[in-house]
């Protein structure tokens, strides 16, 4: 596990995983916790690159984003704020996504456990979220979102 979480913001994370995943072994989420927090740090240190979590640890990005104070630091340590986009398209699931995403998590510094960035088909590892990022719905810099234009009738 990496240093990126105290013990403290770890149990509280895991404290969410577990509500939404009754009956999740704890070693389990903690692994789900931990590489969500190294696909944040990527996506932090690596603004310019489009990248996705695969559907199981997005259970733990989801739960990371739920602790915004925790979150915003954990962004603000590493670069920069990672928004979350979500979808959900396994149609337009590209393979090309999660290989980009677990070599930036590798380019800044960490190991991946490779079971949890499977296929958002591969039923494996069960989890509550229903979300499997495409390259469409990325994490990469977005603009700020501007209000509407109002037309003049």
């Amino acid at each position: 596990m990496t240093d990126l979480l105290s013990e403290a913001e770890m149990h509280r994370v895991l404290v969410t995983i577990k509500d939404s995943n009754p009956g999740m072994a704890e070693p389990m989420a903690r692994r789900i916790v931990g590489d969500a927090a190294k696909f944040v740090v990527a996506g932090a240190q690596f603004p310019e690159i489009p990248l996705a979590p695969s559907r199981v640890v997005d259970e733990g990005w989801h739960a990371l984003i739920l602790h915004t104070a925790l979150y915003a630091s954990l962004c603000g340590r590493h670069g920069g704020f990672v928004h979350h986009h979500p979808g959900y398209d396994p149609t337009h699931y590209d393979p090309a996504i999660l290989d980009r995403t677990t070599e930036a998590i590798r380019r800044a510094g960490f190991e991946v456990d490779s079971e949890l960035w499977r296929a958002p088909t591969d039923g494996g590892i069960a989890v509550a979220a229903n979300c499997q990022h495409a390259p469409e719905c990325a994490i990469r810099p977005m603009p700020t979102p501007q209000p509407p234009v109002q037309s003049r009738a």
